[in-house]
């Protein structure tokens, strides 16, 4: 049985949990540093927890020894000290970060990599599955033009003036809010501000938002560049919140009092697990030398999953991350060194147990029925 040490229980954490345990061909260690949440693991078949803290490089180490993989659920800062205890200890590392920076690092580790060793960070969303969608997309293209990643995780009842619920990680969010975003404008890579590029678009009869923010096209940049005019990613939210947005990070200075601004989210934001992720992914390009779009528009909601509600930023962030690690167990992979998310080929992504979560009815209004991954094959 392959044994995975997963560092973090909360809300992404014990969605990868649930997903893996129970399929029986994962076996567990769970860390955090709250026993509390680890509690709630009690009982869960192939799982087993322990309380450490994710600082500790030599308690890392120490979960570390007899597993074949690592996943961090962590926030992205604690990673690099997560990648650099795997490679010591040849492990393979997975992780969800959207942060530029700390996947410099971990690709830095990767370049040491052991044979038998990958280091695969970027596993979620976006960066993640929006990645494997655009590089499909493009390979249907003789000569492309530009490529426009769109995604957001929205409450299915949204309320207020932010029409806006935590979903995932704060320090997340107000990275992709506050960090400078990469892109590529007219064939040449550049940075762009944070919550600049505004644009309007509609999806299945809904109005939506988009804009700039950090760490959504992984590493896109460097596989595309010489090959694109454009490329772009940008976050989805309801019509209104990016200037209100703008308000609290720019106008009151909260993009430089971080920590001031996570506990203004987490004390005036409810977090919700009703609610829904919008992908939409647009290529340019030319076949045969006529100019073409496609399109790969998505929407997936929150699910029940052996009798369990599960947001949807849950499922397909796990779900990201469980189906690379499954597609690098059973060999459809490579075996060494760094994996980008383009590396994953769409179609036997979609084809996995984990990845089928992605399928998605464009009109869909309610919610699909209940999910049992015992009965769905690698």
């Amino acid at each position: 049985m392959y044994r995975v040490l997963l560092l973090g229980a909360g809300k992404i954490g014990r969605m990868i949990t649930r997903l893996l345990s129970d399929t029986g061909d994962y076996e567990l260690l769970v860390t955090d540093a709250n026993a509390a949440v680890l509690e709630r693991l009690d009982g869960w078949p192939r799982v087993s927890t322990r309380v450490i803290d994710a600082e500790n490089a030599d308690e890392i180490a120490d979960a570390m020894q007899g597993c074949d993989a690592v996943i961090s659920a962590l926030s992205f800062y604690y990673n690099p000290v997560v990648a650099e205890v795997a490679l010591k200890a040849g492990v393979s590392y997975f992780d969800l970060t959207e942060d530029v920076a700390t996947t410099r690092r971990v690709r830095a580790c990767a370049e040491s990599a052991k044979t038998g060793q990958v280091f695969m960070p970027q596993c979620g969303l976006a960066p993640g599955f929006i990645s494997i969608v655009a590089n499909h997309l493009c390979a249907h293209f003789d000569k492309l033009d530009a490529v426009r990643m769109r995604v957001g995780a929205l409450s299915k009842f949204p309320t207020g003036q932010l029409k806006y619920n935590l979903t995932w990680s704060t320090d997340g969010l107000i990275n992709e809010y506050c960090n400078p975003c990469e892109a590529i404008h007219d064939g040449n890579p550049i940075e762009v501000l944070a919550l600049e590029g505004l644009e309007q678009f509609s999806l299945d009869g809904v109005r939506y938002e988009a804009f700039n923010t950090s760490g959504g096209l992984g590493t896109l940049c460097q596989t595309l560049a010489g090959q694109v005019r454009e490329l772009n990613y940008k976050t989805i939210r309801y019509m209104g919140h990016r200037d209100l947005a703008v308000l609290l990070v720019r106008e009151l200075d909260l993009g430089q009092r971080r920590d001031i601004f996570k506990d203004i989210l987490e004390h005036a934001l409810p977090v919700t697990f009703q609610d829904v992720v919008v992908t939409f992914c647009t290529v340019t390009g030319w076949q045969k030398d006529q100019f073409v779009q496609i399109t790969d528009a998505r929407k997936i909601y929150h699910q029940t999953i052996d009798g369990e509600n599960w947001s949807a930023i849950q499922i397909t962030t796990a779900a990201g991350v469980c189906a690379v690690l499954d597609l690098f167990v059973t060999g459809h992979l490579p075996k060494t060194g760094f994996l980008r998310q383009e590396e994953v080929e769409f179609d036997t992504f979609m084809s996995n147990r984990f990845g089928q979560l992605y399928a998605s009815d464009i009109s869909a209004s309610t919610n699909p029925t209940n999910i049992s991954l015992a009965n769905v094959t690698a």
